[in-house]
């Protein structure tokens, strides 16, 4: 099973959005996803804070601003 990790902050309206994609994606083809703030790790936010949210599937960055969900399921059920 894949996990996608989305990577964002709170009162960031491009990550209510893209938690939304994320969220119905991972349903529809049963795969884990874990949300991470960027304000909670340094490192995190060294890597990312100028391009959340940030989506990664197992580990390895997959999209950045804005999750397109076929490409994201394309990713899941390779």
């Amino acid at each position: 099973m894949k996990t996608v990790t989305l990577i964002g902050k709170p009162g960031c309206h491009l990550c209510d959005v893209a938690r939304d994609v994320v969220v119905r994606v991972c349903e529809e083809v049963d795969a884990a996803w874990e949300e991470k703030d960027i304000n909670q790790d340094p490192e995190l936010y060294r890597l990312y804070w100028e391009q959340i949210p940030v989506v990664l599937v197992d580990g390895a960055q997959h999209d950045f601003w804005r999750v397109d969900p076929e490409r994201l399921r394309s990713a899941l059920t390779a």
